[in-house]
């Protein structure tokens, strides 16, 4: 295996394969939902369930874009910006998915938790990016 042409830190490389992972289990959960899921969920759950796929797959392409950013970038900012993507996506569709499996309706209110929190990490990521022009 050839090694990519600049060094990249821990950080890029550990936000790089948590975002891998994340893709994967995105992907999994989406094929599941489609085979296993369509006829046994009311369609508004069905909703729920891909609402929270399709968060986890676009929220974890941009943790590929912030790993790659931090390529170039030295910035605690940045980390923490990737760490809340991080706890953001496990808030956020993890509470959609635990729903759709019957968990107690009250594990939802963590959702507006983790959206709050996937928004506030973009916002760190232009701060961090209008910082170093």
């Amino acid at each position: 295996m050839q090694a990519l042409n600049s060094p990249m830190s821990s950080g890029a490389r550990r936000f790089l394969g948590i975002a891998a992972v994340s893709v994967a289990i995105a992907t999994a959960l989406g094929a599941f939902g489609t085979h296993a899921l369509t006829p046994r969920l009311t369609p508004d759950r069905l909703k729920s369930f891909e609402t929270g796929v399709t968060y986890q797959f676009f929220h974890s392409l941009g943790l590929f874009g912030i790993a790659l950013l931090m390529r170039d970038l030295t910035s605690k900012l940045l980390t923490t910006a990737a760490w809340v993507v991080v706890i953001g996506l496990v808030l956020f569709c993890g509470s959609i998915y635990l729903l759709t499996f019957g968990a107690p309706r009250a594990v939802i209110a963590l959702a507006p938790v983790g959206g709050s929190l996937l928004m506030l990490a973009w916002v760190l990521v232009a701060v961090v990016i209008f910082r170093n022009r």
